[in-house]
């Protein structure tokens, strides 16, 4: 089954709308940019704006982290207080969800991302956007996982607690009600 991949002229003006705000609101998060030349961007790509859409349909609230100069992309990213609610209580990837022999949940975080057009955050950006504010004080996040560690049957997450970062494993099949994951989106 195809996903459409289009909003409808509603929902886009709803979501742009949303997205501003949010921008105006959070500009310590991209100090020096400017929200006219990002909605050009967004109103050239329907997919992305349509990734945006599934990153707010979910709970993650994203906005603007950074600019990528050398490649002149706009950087979303995730910036729910708690990871979003719309996308907890999953396992790493589909082979850690087949891996379950029961108890399954109903979806694994590398497919919902691929699926959404997003990407999960690595522990490098989730430690940058730690930088920006302090996210995940009472939930964790998967994070994009080595593939040394993901092929011993790990998987890795993030949180953010007594002052600090900090990065754990677990079997990439394990999953919890307070954890999900963050994504990020170049436009």
């Amino acid at each position: 089954m195809t996903i459409e991949k289009n909003l409808s002229p509603e929902q886009r003006e709803e979501l742009l709308s949303t997205l501003k705000a949010r921008f105006e609101k959070n500009m310590h998060r991209h100090e020096g940019l400017e929200w006219a030349e990002i909605q050009t961007k967004l109103d050239a790509d329907t997919e992305k704006l349509w990734s945006l859409h599934e990153m707010e349909r979910t709970g993650g609230e994203p906005d603007v982290v950074g600019h990528d100069k050398s490649e002149d992309e706009y950087i979303f990213c995730d910036c729910s207080a708690e990871s979003p609610k719309g996308r907890r209580s999953v396992c790493y990837d589909r082979a850690g969800l087949e891996a379950r022999k029961k108890h399954k949940p109903e979806n694994n975080a590398m497919d919902m991302a691929a699926d959404m057009g997003i990407e999960l955050l690595t522990e490098e950006q989730y430690r940058g956007l730690q930088q920006l504010e302090k996210f995940d004080q009472k939930t964790s996040s998967w994070v994009k996982t080595p593939s040394d560690i993901r092929e011993l049957g790990g998987a890795l997450f993030c949180d953010y607690r007594y002052g600090h970062v900090f990065v754990y494993h677990n079997g990439a099949s394990s999953y919890y009600g307070v954890r999900g994951f963050r994504g990020s989106l170049s436009v």
